[in-house]
């Protein structure tokens, strides 16, 4: 399907800028991020989607009850072993969903809004673009690493470039 295609394409270039760098650089605080760090980021990713995953088979996808799983955010290896599993599971025909949460911290209002499966895909797939964008951040701070063109950047960002260049 086309957009486990882009999820791909996004979570490779997220899977080879970790390869690239250490388990240090991996949990070392980056000023430019306030002090959080490349696990940090990527643990985030992954647990989004886990949300997603987990809500599917209830039909209620709830953001907020994310694990905050720490071994995650400091472990390369278990990170990259996560990102391959949450690929493996986008594979589900799309259905509808209902997207639960409060998203005020000034109440206890539980919010609920009728949302689909791809809808959520494509969510979570520009939510990572936008923590790639952080990570690129993070990178530069730590080491010099070659990232791919686009790392970060939204697919319009990417085309719209292009055509720009010619």
């Amino acid at each position: 399907m086309p957009l486990q295609e882009a999820v791909r394409h996004t979570f490779v270039q997220l899977s080879g800028s970790l390869e690239l760098m250490t388990q240090e650089e991996f949990i070392q605080p980056c000023a430019h991020l306030s002090n959080s760090t490349i696990g940090q980021h990527v643990r985030h990713i992954i647990e989004m989607f886990q949300c997603l995953e987990w809500g599917y088979e209830s039909g209620s996808v709830n953001y907020e009850l994310r694990k905050r799983d720490t071994l995650t955010e400091t472990n390369k290896e278990v990170a990259l072993a996560a990102l391959q599993v949450v690929f493996e599971e986008l594979n589900k025909p799309d259905k509808a969903l209902v997207l639960e949460g409060v998203y005020n911290d000034h109440s206890e209002t539980l919010l609920q809004i009728p949302t689909n499966y791809y809808r959520e895909i494509i969510y979570n797939l520009e939510h990572t673009i936008h923590h790639m964008a952080l990570i690129r951040i993070g990178i530069r701070e730590l080491k010099q690493i070659e990232l791919p063109e686009g790392y970060g950047a939204a697919s319009a960002t990417v085309k719209h470039k292009r055509t720009c260049a010619q």
